[in-house]
């Protein structure tokens, strides 16, 4: 004879919404107010004074044996003017993913960090870690919620690099993405965004190697966001009066860890000294 439910308990397992394993998901049923694209914030295009808001730029990220590698300069701008030169622009998302942004900074800072509380709430409710593939589409269906925002001249575009640790060999992987959620691989292991993005992906081109050891990886980081700096104003390169280095973050079969900032600084001054050599 089956057991009939009391009705306070038979209340409880069916009125309540199963939680969902997206977070975006989740706050978009139950509180919209707190996500940073909202169809209730939707203005005419385009917004007024949307090129005076700072801006983020320059992102570097590349393929080494056994991980890769992310970097940002730490410039901002504001239309002409330079409005921070110690912005911090890649950041952990996960143990084994870290993205770097580019575009309207307080966009981008806010996708990033829901980005990250989205892989964590994954990871509570389902018990597993999403695959990096899985993170992937997870990060341009956000970037794709901002497309409205986006086409008003609010535009935010990360670049995301990881790898899964349960592969036989784990192999670092890059992927960039459109103002409209379109997401690429980058196989040819190095890409930059930003808008100096092109001069450093030109650098990379010579550059890097597949093969390369970490610190060699990020020799080229550092030179590629040198480089960028000479050519576009709104790339910071090394500061060597302030001591203001870029930043940057490793993603190997171990984790992800911040690049320590003495190790940028060595790594910049060598860079400088063999410029210097060759002048």
């Amino acid at each position: 004879m089956s057991r009939r439910l009391p009705e306070t308990e038979a209340f409880s397992v069916f009125s309540q919404p199963q939680l969902s394993s997206s977070f975006t998901e989740h706050l978009r049923a139950n509180a919209p107010h707190l996500l940073p694209f909202r169809e209730d914030r939707a203005v005419e295009f385009p917004v007024a004074g949307a090129g005076s808001l700072p801006h983020g730029t320059t992102i570097v990220a590349l393929t080494y044996a056994g991980g890769v590698l992310i970097a940002g300069d730490r410039r901002a701008t504001s239309g002409n003017l330079i409005s921070h030169d110690e912005m911090q622009k890649v950041y952990l998302t996960d143990e084994y993913s870290a993205a770097g942004i580019a575009g309207t900074v307080a966009i981008a800072f806010e996708l990033v960090r829901l980005f990250a509380v989205e892989l964590e709430h994954y990871e509570k409710v389902e018990g597993v870690a999403l695959t990096f593939s899985g993170k992937a589409n997870r990060l341009a269906a956000m970037v794709r919620g901002n497309l409205e925002a986006a086409m008003q001249g609010l535009a935010a575009v990360p670049l995301l690099v990881g790898l899964d640790p349960d592969d036989a060999e784990p192999k670092g992987r890059i992927v960039s993405y459109d103002a409209a959620g379109g997401r690429f691989e980058e196989q040819s292991g190095y890409h930059s965004i930003g808008s100096g993005g092109l001069f450093a992906r030109s650098t990379l081109k010579r550059l890097h190697d597949p093969q390369a050891d970490r610190t060699a990886a990020l020799r080229a980081a550092v030179e590629a966001l040198a480089d960028a700096g000479e050519e576009d104003s709104a790339t910071a390169g090394p500061n060597f009066v302030k001591r203001v280095w870029p930043t940057a973050i490793r993603i190997e079969a171990s984790g992800g860890e911040e690049v320590p900032e003495a190790e940028i600084g060595e790594v910049a001054e060598a860079v400088l000294e063999a410029r210097r050599r060759q002048s």
